[in-house]
């Protein structure tokens, strides 16, 4: 598959969830960015923004499994990943998997499950892979989470580790509709469920045909350069105790790649990059506590991206 029928494909499958989901293009392109980069995607925002219409919408559209977990302080981690039971009948140890055995999986309000299960996601987000007992069963692939995360609702909830946050490629927010957007949706659902009628435009195998094809975008040895001055800044900023990891740096340019390819280009340029930085690594700075009410990670962000100079060479390979 090359750049052109990417963007094809992805065009379909944009086209489809937009079927259920309105006014939103800009976050499903960034959500089918993550996926082709094989990376996962975390979702703030408030109850009722479409956040799991939108994941159904993209499993529905690609002929994927999917399956949803509603994570709750007394979720234990067998509960996400299967567990070994006594088969009396055979008379042996059998393993039953969990719901993380799919292709998309939605975790639903993650922050609401205790340290111990959240942790249980940090091998198959990794690894795509779960050891149970010694014994590690693959999952599938493609293999995508989509967590959840209600920002202003806190109480009782546990904040994600540093570890768990960045393992997600991305953080985006779905956000409110605008007035004519909202007036579309009330006429789109008041006599059907357009969810209901979707079908797949895309096979799982031509997805993975996909997420393969994204490697041949071409990144100037410049724009990698300047990507890791971008990441580099976020650990030098006296307002981060904790910058972005070399994970954050291999995430953004996985990303870059991925949306290059959607646009239609077979190499990426430093507009790309300064479009994704933030999705890609805000979420992932810590901040000390004296900065913690007067900024913010995406302020920091775009401050970084303002202060380093962006190249301005040919991008396209010689």
């Amino acid at each position: 598959m090359d750049v052109q029928g990417l963007k094809r494909l992805v065009e379909a499958i944009k086209n489809n969830i937009n079927r259920v989901i309105i006014g939103k293009s800009d976050v499903v392109e960034l959500l089918i960015t993550a996926l082709l980069s094989n990376g996962h995607v975390l979702l703030e925002d408030v109850p009722g923004t479409g956040k799991t219409m939108l994941a159904k919408s993209l499993a529905k559209s690609i002929d994927a499994d999917f399956k949803r977990i509603q994570f709750t302080p007394d979720l234990l981690p067998s509960d996400i990943t299967g567990l070994n039971y006594y088969n009396q009948k055979e008379g042996e140890f059998t393993f039953r998997s969990g719901p993380a055995f799919t292709n998309i999986l939605l975790a639903d309000e993650i922050n609401r499950a205790t340290p111990r299960t959240q942790s249980s996601l940090l091998e198959c987000m990794e690894e795509r892979q779960i050891t149970i007992d010694g014994e590690s069963h693959l999952l599938k692939r493609p293999f995508l989470v989509i967590a959840t995360q209600n920002p202003v609702e806190t109480a009782g909830t546990y904040p994600l580790p540093e570890a768990q946050l960045d393992r997600f490629m991305m953080q985006l927010s779905v956000g409110f509709p605008s007035f004519n957007e909202e007036i579309n949706i009330l006429e789109r659902f008041i006599d059907d469920d357009p969810i209901a009628r979707l079908s797949p435009v895309c096979s799982l195998d031509d997805l993975l045909v996909a997420q393969r094809a994204v490697h041949s975008v071409y990144v100037h040895p410049v724009l990698m350069e300047y990507i890791i001055a971008i990441t580099q800044k976020t650990r030098d900023n006296k307002s981060v105790i904790l910058g972005a990891s070399p994970r954050g740096s291999l995430a953004l340019l996985r990303t870059v790649q991925a949306y290059s390819a959607i646009k239609g280009l077979s190499y990426a340029t430093p507009e790309i990059i300064k479009y994704l930085a933030p999705y890609v690594l805000a979420h992932r700075l810590v901040l000390r506590a004296t900065f913690q009410k007067s900024e913010t990670t995406l302020d920091i962000m775009n401050s970084i991206l303002s202060d380093i100079p962006v190249p301005t060479e040919t991008f396209q390979k010689d």
